[in-house]
Order: C-alpha cells, then structure tokens, then sequence
C-alpha cells in the first residue's frame, strides 16, 4: 500500500464515528405540543408560517436560512422593514419566496400551501387552534406533509431552547442547535444566578408595540404571561398584565396602572411601514434620534405622563420582536438590566446581540439599536 493510500485509510478510521453520527432520515421527534411527528427525509421544501422563524434557520442553515423556504409569512417585511432589508440584500433570493400572508392567528390557505410540494411546515404553537379549526393540520398529516410546532411566545424562556434543539434534529443541524443553547444557557444561568437572593420583585408594566394605533390611540396593551409578559418574569419582574388579564393580551386602562403604581413603565416597538404610527424604531441602521424623539412622544401621551414611574423616569424600551424569537435571551438580560443595574453593571446585551449574529449566523452585522434607557 502506498503512503498516500495508508494516509487516507487511516483518515477515513478517524472519521468514521463522526460519519457513524451524522443525521440520517427517517426521524421520529416530540415537538412543542407533545407530538409524535415522524419527518421521513431531510426536508428540501419548508413553509413558515410564522415568518419570524427565519431567525432559527439562520442559526441551522448559516449560509443561506432561505435556501429550503417554498412559502412563508413574511412577517419582517410587514413588521420590522429595516431587518427585512438587512436580509434580503444578504439574500436577494428571499424576495421571490412565495409569501402566503398567512394571519397571525395561524390561518392558511390550503391550496397554496400543497401546491408548494412542501415536505415540512414549521408552525408556531400559538397558531395549532386555527391550524385544527380550519382543518389544516388534518389535511396536512392525511397527505404525509410533516407538520412541527415550535414556541417562543406562549412560554419563551421554557420552550426556546427546545424549539431550537428540535429543528436542529429535523434539519440534520444538531451540532450547531447545541452550539446556540450553550450560549443562551450559559447567560440564563447567569441571570438565574444573580436573581436568586431578590427578596422584592419589581411591579412592571410592558406596552408593547406602543403607539401603534398613533399617539391619540390611547393605551395600554400588554401580554400576560406568554411574550413580553414571560419575559419579564424571566428577567426578575412582577408583571401587571399576568395578574389582571384573563387571556394572553388585552388592554388595561391607564388609570388601573396609574392605581398600582408600577416601579417601571416599559414599552417595545420596531421600525414599521406605512403612515400613521408612532411606534419607537427600533432595529437595524436607525437614527438614534429617531428612537429618543418616539420614546419621548409616547411617554408624553395623556394618562400616561401621570403613571409615577413615568414621572420619576423609571421607563425604558426594547426592540419588539424579541418577544417572539429565539435570540430573546438578549431581552431578558435588558430587562434584568433596567431591572436591577447594580447586580447587571458587567452585562452588555448590545455585545450579546452582536455576538449571536457573528458566531451562530451569517447574517450581516449591521447597526442595530435593541433598547433605549433614558438617564437617571
């Protein structure tokens, strides 16, 4: 046997349990719902239906999270247009992916969705009540078309981390789904840590994607435990809108929240299309003194200008969509942060946020703005 044939035999013993455990299909796999949901090849045609879910594929699929997506929601060009322009001039391909519209409660149109010859539909878990009602769901496992539920809203910090590490199993990506979950474990560890001896939690209350509406639209809308309600909880805070909404969101009138006299007036928003709002615009290549201008037009609203925690300058911002979405470990350590400065002086959520995106993605590390706090 020749050298250069001793030296590739003896590679390929190297190799071999690496090649031993790499990903083979079938799989069979438990999603966000308790499921048995059995994906029979490694998926090439994948539908979103919560758009958002992108930012997952971009953590699996780092050279190109839109290389498998036939259809989607997509939600960052209707929500979050500067993110979607960051995206798509890194792949202009995104632009010609059937976009189904699909509604945020989960709605879809049946047709579209077989015609695009899908072999998998991610679905967030907020949007399986639709899916059965509308027969979807049904349809869907009738014609072997491998539906999973993922979470990053109902119960974010409990189902993150699992979400991630399922589509790792379903896409073959296991390696780098782990690579993420040490990071994001290893900051809630943290966080955890820090937390654990708080005697007093502060009372919260979190408008999100305040000023939607404008600034005569009143407030205030907010989530109860699933969102921005979690992760409030996450972060150390008592959160108003779990202890007085009976659903998931709703509205409490500003003079219930003036009456409670919450310790911190918060609010969430990102830069969005059309005329009308007055959203605070957080997000990618954004003028700082766009988002001080809204933050302060906000807070200068009638009614909520006498919440005592405006009016001591207890408030602050965050960059909306966290609220659903798998980095939302950067919004936690925010909100812990604002939350308790002292005990999170050495924690830079900005430096987290940037880190997520050059070590896990490839997506372009841009100028990114995720949370104001004015000075105290």
């Amino acid at each position: 046997m020749t050298l250069t044939k001793r030296i590739a035999a003896g590679l390929a013993l190297v190799f071999m349990p690496l090649l031993a455990l790499a990903q083979s299909w079938p799989i069979t796999v438990k999603d966000l719902d308790n499921r048995t949901v059995t994906v029979e090849r490694e998926p090439q045609r994948i539908i979103l239906q919560d758009g958002r879910d992108i930012f997952t594929l971009a953590l699996l699929e780092r050279d190109n999270p839109f290389a498998h997506v036939v259809a989607w929601n997509n939600l960052p060009k209707k929500q979050d247009t500067e993110t979607w322009n960051v995206l798509k001039r890194k792949w202009p391909e995104a632009e010609k992916i059937l976009d189904m519209k699909f509604s945020d409660q989960g709605n879809v149109d049946l047709e579209t969705v077989i015609s695009r010859q899908p072999d998998l539909m991610i679905a967030q878990l907020r949007a399986k009540p639709s899916l059965v009602q509308t027969g979807v769901l049904a349809k869907l496992e009738a014609l072997h078309i491998p539906v999973v539920f993922v979470d990053y809203e109902l119960h974010p910090v409990q189902n993150t981390l699992p979400s991630i590490a399922l589509l790792g199993k379903v896409m073959g990506q296991t390696d780098r789904a782990q690579a993420y979950i040490d990071f994001y474990q290893q900051r809630l560890d943290t966080i955890h840590q820090r937390l654990a001896n708080v005697s007093k939690k502060p009372l919260v209350f979190i408008e999100p994607i305040a000023g939607v509406g404008g600034l005569d639209n009143g407030c205030c809308f907010t989530h109860a435990r699933n969102g921005w309600g979690g992760l409030v909880e996450a972060a150390g805070g008592n959160n108003i809108g779990s202890q007085l909404l009976p659903g998931a969101t709703g509205n409490i009138s500003v003079e219930k929240i003036i009456s409670m006299n919450p310790d911190y007036y918060l609010m969430t928003g990102s830069k969005r299309p059309g005329k009308g709002t007055a959203v605070i615009p957080f997000g990618y290549n954004v003028p700082a003194g766009d988002v001080t201008a809204a933050f302060n037009d906000l807070l200068a609203r009638q009614g909520v200008a006498s919440i005592p925690a405006v009016a001591k300058g207890h408030t602050g911002a965050l960059y909306h969509h966290f609220y659903n979405n798998p980095y939302n470990i950067i919004a936690i350590e925010a909100l812990s942060k604002i939350f308790y400065p002292t005990q999170f002086e050495d924690v830079d959520p900005q430096a987290d946020y940037h880190t997520i995106i050059t070590r896990f993605t490839a997506i372009p590390d841009d100028n990114i703005i995720l949370s104001y706090t004015p000075s105290r």
